[in-house]
């Protein structure tokens, strides 16, 4: 039965349905088939949704549009601008410094590649071409996933369970995710200096350095406000993107000045779109779940796992074999939505830490988002600026490697993951 499930949902898929409606269709054939009374599925898909950390999702995703509406990027390059100062490569590193500087306050990729592309690439192109210039635009859109607060994060805690916590999530990202930031600007210096791209910048101006910082000082007050919050447990996932929402509302109107009444409906919009899809999936991956718990897929899996390898390095690395392929062609949430309550279990078994592996879960479909051929932060990039999609490609790879020799490096060292979530009582 499980068998005909994921067969069903594959070649809807790949026939271009929409991918939470051919989860629906796979699980009512399902169902069907194992001779279940098709009325367990409304109920199931209630019980599914009617859950309050999951209000988290469309709060942080409102919070992000109000502060890119706000002005937030004008504010985070000038201060970028401030600190690179005249070297080579400076554009590039302003760039990524942006990007991660976004990623703390959106927390989606999407979201950060709309913004940089259309804000950041017609100053990027004049230096250095347009291929490189998107490159550097969907490395640093990437970071959002990563660098706290993080929607894929809270997607992943939410199907894992209470063996993984929202604010434990978002620590296991914070030193891997500096790591990769300084990748980034490492190979945007480097290959700035292997290209012979000219010098760009003012120099470095302590005076400029601490008019920014001011300027910039409430805007990431933000995460700390939120993501400290969480942390400390002042307050739940779903209070703070609450608050975050509220923060981003009186620094739109109040301070940047730039956020209209006329916007609001766009945001609301937006955020809303990307909820119900999500909703979706997780409403009618329930059901597909529950086939496969009937089925006993699970603990035929986590068997066929056991009798490959007892290693649990090995089992990661099967696992982010099978996410590389998985991220190529499946949007990301629909990976989480779909595997993460298939893996997860497996991996306790293995006693590899929760933290550890959710982070490498979610940095594998992370990669997957800049990866051909379902690389959607790949295709938004190209849409916004009209590069053609195989010069992108070529441009991204350097990140890419950087970003698989992060997970490598999280793969063989687990303390790079976990230290920070276990000196805060993760």
């Amino acid at each position: 039965m499980s068998l005909i499930v994921v067969i069903t949902f594959l070649v809807l898929a790949f026939l271009g349905m929409p991918l939470a409606f051919a989860l629906g269709v796979s699980a009512l054939g399902g169902l069907w088939l194992s001779g279940f009374d098709l009325m367990v599925l409304p109920p199931r898909i209630m019980n599914a949704v009617n859950s309050f950390p999951l209000m988290s999702i469309p709060l942080f995703m409102v919070a992000g549009e109000l502060m890119l509406k706000g002005g937030i990027m004008e504010r985070l390059v000038d201060l970028a601008n401030a600190f690179i100062g005249r070297v080579r490569g400076g554009l590039a590193q302003v760039a990524i410094i942006s990007g991660a500087g976004l990623a703390s306050v959106s927390g989606a990729a999407v979201a950060d590649a709309s913004a940089l592309s259309s804000t950041l690439v017609p100053s990027l192109r004049k230096q250095y071409g347009l291929g490189f210039s998107t490159g550097i635009v969907a490395a640093a859109a990437n970071l959002g996933p990563i660098i706290p607060p993080s929607g894929a994060m809270i997607v992943y805690a939410f199907m894992a369970g209470s063996s993984v916590s929202v604010g434990g999530m978002f620590m296991s990202g914070v030193v891997p995710g500096v790591i990769l930031f300084l990748s980034f600007m490492f190979l945007c210096w480097f290959i700035s200096w292997k290209r012979d791209y000219p010098l760009a910048g003012d120099p470095i101006s302590l005076s400029a350095i601490l008019r920014e910082l001011r300027r910039s000082f409430l805007v990431f007050l933000m995460p700390v406000v939120v993501i400290g919050g969480i942390v400390a447990g002042a307050f739940t996932p779903t209070e703070g993107a609450a608050i975050g929402v509220c923060y981003a509302l009186l620094l739109g109107f109040f301070v940047t000045r730039k956020l209209r009444l006329a916007d609001l409906p766009e945001v609301l919009l937006t955020a809303a779109k990307t909820s119900a899809l999500v909703g979706a999936m997780i409403a009618f991956a329930s059901t597909v779940t529950f086939l496969f718990t009937i089925d006993l897929l699970p603990m035929h899996l986590a068997g066929m796992m056991e009798g490959i390898t007892e290693s649990p390095f090995l089992f990661l690395c099967l696992i982010a074999l099978m996410l590389l392929v998985v991220g190529m062609f499946l949007e990301s949430n629909a990976a989480y939505i779909m595997l993460v309550p298939l893996f997860h279990p497996i991996a306790l078994n293995y006693g590899i830490d929760p933290l550890h592996f959710g982070f490498l879960f979610v940095l594998n479909l992370v990669i997957g988002m800049l990866t051909p051929p379902v690389g959607v932060v790949l295709f938004v990039v190209c849409g916004i600026t009209g590069v053609k999609m195989g010069e992108l490609v070529r441009e991204s790879w350097p990140f890419i490697a950087a970003m698989y020799g992060v997970l490598l490096l999280c793969m063989l060292f687990p303390s790079v993951v976990t230290w920070l979530p276990e000196r805060l009582g993760y």
